[in-house]
């Protein structure tokens, strides 16, 4: 268990993200819980030197009270920079971590079949990207840095007591680890299971509830909406069940440090008690080995957080591993040679074994345009999947260039005209981004809105026609630098003029790029130098631009 944790992709991913600052995060935490229990220790250490000294006049005389009064001073200043440091640093070392794991995620999602499965599991994939990875930040902040200071607190323990008798020392620093980590690792290991029920409660209560908002008419119409409503109380349930036994777990866990400090407390006077008594010892220190024993148990109680949380900790961390293994990291092969090139492939719907195209072989050139043609279901569409690599063939070889699909369904988000745009071309200035507007035919109407490229769209393009956002989607097309670009029914939704005039401007900017187009309409195929025929997941046809095999199959197509 303990080598498969530490060999977690999500843990190296985490620690290694931002090594830097994580350590600098965790060792300025253990130093604002080490200046605690000085000045604590100190300040008593000080009140009661100071009252034995003005007993006699001699010692009142000569006591310094210059020293210790500046050392806890320094010791309180000091522990409010080291506290405000302390949560500067580990934030933001923990945030940069999260995004980092998040891109890495985002970059082992970028598979084959990634779109299908994304429409498939929406709400499951967002869970990951969001609880899953936010249970992380309790793993570093809630986890690892209280047992790091727990420990470092420990130690202080055991040495400043141990400078004044090391078997005292060593006792209270072996019960500490043993008592405050006990406890903590008893918590965990109980709130494990109402952790793991808690989080997947709350997972299929989102997902449950976003279908019963979003199907309530089908359901009604199926007659299944009591019986949704049902089951969205009986996960609440599940879920109130799971945080009864955590709160009680934590206030069981509280209690247990409670009576773990009395226990040191109570153990450390009787010893110092013990030492005055046998005047081993003077009474100031007897007083400073009192407090640091008071302060030494509460680091380790900052441990009954985390430990309730290392179920869903460790749920997360089992989810996430798959797509941060770096054999899940690397990138789809583009090839250097030109155009399109598919060697004896056989593909089907993602999930499924049940081949729907069988021994496709298709080369497209540089620069060449090829329209797929035939009825609904021939393969157009898991072809131009293929090419995108947004599918993996069932068998034989896909080599292509960098591709760029453009469907008929427009994919708007709501953000700014120019972060929509910059979705192509992260860099892209702004320059470049009213050059493809031109290029589409938008760019007097983006001049037109008020805030030019900083107008912010609604969800999903909201604010747009739908042929402005048609052209917007072009322009994003013309931004993105392909070799190959897929058109799957790129005007289907359009008007007459409206698609004349985006056809017009795709073939105008598509020179040196391979086209691959799958239609059912005359304007779209007429883009074609070479019309391939599907049938039944079969190439049944293949003519050439100027044949009358050609003209034949364009004028079987439906028109405008």
């Amino acid at each position: 268990m303990k080598n498969s944790l530490l060999l977690n992709p999500v843990l190296r991913q985490l620690l290694l993200a931002q090594p830097g600052k994580l350590i600098a995060g965790a060792m300025l935490a253990a130093l604002t819980a080490l200046a605690g229990m000085a000045l604590l220790g100190l300040s008593g250490w000080f009140i009661t030197a100071t009252s034995v000294a003005g007993l006699h006049a001699s010692t009142a005389i000569v006591f310094d009270v210059f020293g210790p009064s500046a050392g806890i001073r320094l010791l309180a200043i000091g522990r409010t920079g080291s506290r405000y440091a302390e949560r500067l640093v580990t934030h933001d070392a923990t945030f940069a971590a999260l995004a980092h794991i998040r891109v890495q995620l985002f970059r082992g999602w970028s598979r084959p079949e990634a779109a299908s499965r994304l429409l498939r599991q929406p709400a499951k994939l967002l869970f990951r990207l969001t609880a899953d990875i936010d249970a992380l930040e309790s793993l570093y902040l809630r986890l690892l840095v209280p047992a790091f200071t727990a420990l470092c607190a420990a130690l202080l323990a055991g040495v400043a007591l141990g400078l004044m008798r090391w078997q005292l020392g060593v006792g209270v620093a072996a019960w500490l680890l043993a008592a405050g980590g006990g406890i903590g690792w008893l918590a965990a290991r109980r709130a494990r299971r109402p952790a793991i029920v808690r989080s997947r409660a709350i997972e299929k209560l989102r997902s449950n509830t976003i279908d019963l908002v979003a199907g309530q008419t089908d359901l009604v119409m199926a007659g299944r909406i009591d019986a949704q409503c049902a089951a969205l109380a009986q996960i609440d349930r599940s879920l109130a069940h799971a945080d009864v036994a955590l709160q009680r777990l934590e206030t069981s866990a509280g209690a247990a440090y409670g009576v773990a400090g009395s226990v040191t407390l109570a153990g450390v006077l009787l010893a110092v008690a013990a030492l005055v008594q046998q005047q081993a010892l003077d009474v100031p220190l007897a007083a400073l080995a009192l407090l640091i024993a008071l302060t030494a148990v509460e680091p380790f109680a900052g441990l009954r957080r985390g430990a309730l949380e290392a179920g869903r900790m460790l749920l997360a961390m089992r989810r996430l591993a798959p797509r941060l293994d770096r054999q899940d990291l690397a990138a789809p092969p583009v090839d250097a040679a030109p155009g399109l090139h598919l060697e004896h492939v056989s593909a089907a719907h993602a999930g499924s074994r049940a081949a729907i195209l069988h021994d496709i072989s298709l080369h497209i050139g540089a620069g060449e345009r090829v329209a797929l043609i035939g009825p609904s279901g021939a393969g157009k569409s898991t072809l131009l999947a293929l090419a995108a690599r947004e599918l993996a063939p069932l068998a034989g070889t896909v080599r292509a260039g960098r591709a760029c699909l453009f469907t008929q369904r427009t994919e708007l988000f709501q953000d700014s005209v120019r972060d929509n745009l910059r979705l192509a071309d992260p860099s892209a200035s702004d320059a470049r981004l009213w050059q493809a507007l031109h290029a589409a035919g938008l760019e007097d109407e983006v001049r037109a809105f008020a805030g030019g490229l900083d107008t912010m769209l609604g969800e999903g393009g909201l604010g747009l026609s739908g042929g402005q956002a048609r052209r917007l989607a072009l322009a994003r097309l013309f931004l993105h630098e392909s070799d190959v670009w897929l058109l799957d029914e790129a005007t289907e939704a359009l008007n007459a003029q409206t698609a004349i005039d985006v056809l017009q401007r795709l073939r105008a900017r598509s020179e040196r790029r391979s086209l691959l187009i799958a239609t059912h309409l005359r304007r779209e195929a007429a883009l074609a130098d070479r019309l391939v025929s599907l049938r039944g997941g079969r190439i049944v046809g293949d003519a050439r631009r100027g044949t009358p095999a050609y003209e034949a199959a364009l004028a079987a197509l439906r028109g405008d």
